[in-house]
């Protein structure tokens, strides 16, 4: 059985909530959880732990996916925030720490939405924190009534790993949730996808691992069903993660 390990998201108390309404949640969102399920797959929501206690999980895990949500706080980054944007500082500060010891631990990892702006903060990048507000001309990538209805086009990097992946999907369309996209690109990444009609970066490589090893995706492909054939086959980038994963296993 593959041990996925899968960031958490968080829900802080809330007095209006019934239920736990004075305590912090974490939690999976339904899409992701059945998107990371497969036959010989266990999913694993991993816990906020102090270190000692989060290490041996870690050591356990075959390959992590960090899920999407709520914005990295621009103090991730170096910036104050220029508007509603806050950011979430707890969730960032837990899932910093969990990605480092992720790539730490020579495992794959794949990063959604959140995630791949999360990475690129890691590895020393920048983030704009609206993209309709500090960039002219470019697309809508979230809407909030639309939600995962909103797609755009997609260009695939030649040679890279991506345009690998999907050299025989005739689809070049992604969905598109979300406000914040890569400003300036962390060290040793390099872009594995754009947007054609306004540059905003699609999707990210670590070049010190092997290709596709430590990717992030702007899109969400736990979402792709809701537009099915018209956007890339979602199964295809995971399938490819979990080739990375059983590499590692000889018994698999």
């Amino acid at each position: 059985m593959l041990k996925i390990g899968i960031s958490a998201c968080f829900l802080y108390p809330d007095s209006n909530r019934p239920v736990f309404g004075p305590k912090t949640l974490s939690y999976i969102e339904n899409d992701m959880a059945r998107y990371v399920s497969r036959q010989g797959v266990l999913p694993v929501l991993i816990p906020d732990l102090q270190d000692e206690l989060l290490q041996p999980i870690i050591d356990q895990m075959d390959g992590f996916v960090f899920q999407g949500g709520t914005d990295v706080a621009p103090e991730a980054y170096g910036e104050k925030p220029i508007g509603r944007w806050k950011g979430d500082p707890v969730r960032d500060a837990y899932e910093l720490k969990l990605f480092d010891l992720a790539v730490k631990s020579k495992k794959p990892i794949l990063a959604i939405c959140r995630g791949m702006q999360l990475m690129n903060v890691y590895f020393g990048g920048s983030l704009y924190q609206d993209t309709d507000t500090q960039l002219e001309d470019v697309l809508t990538h979230r809407d909030a009534d639309t939600y995962d209805y909103l797609y755009h086009d997609i260009t695939f990097t030649k040679g890279k790993i991506l345009e690998k992946i999907y050299q025989d999907d005739p689809n070049r369309r992604i969905n598109s949730v979300h406000h914040q996209s890569v400003k300036a690109l962390g060290k040793n990444l390099e872009i594995l996808a754009e947007s054609p009609e306004d540059g905003i970066i699609e999707a990210i490589g670590y070049t010190k691992a092997p290709d596709g090893w430590v990717m992030g995706v702007q899109w969400h492909p736990e979402f792709s069903d809701t537009l099915k054939e018209t956007v890339v086959n979602a199964d295809k980038l995971y399938e490819f993660f979990l080739t990375q994963v059983r590499s590692l296993k000889s018994d698999v």
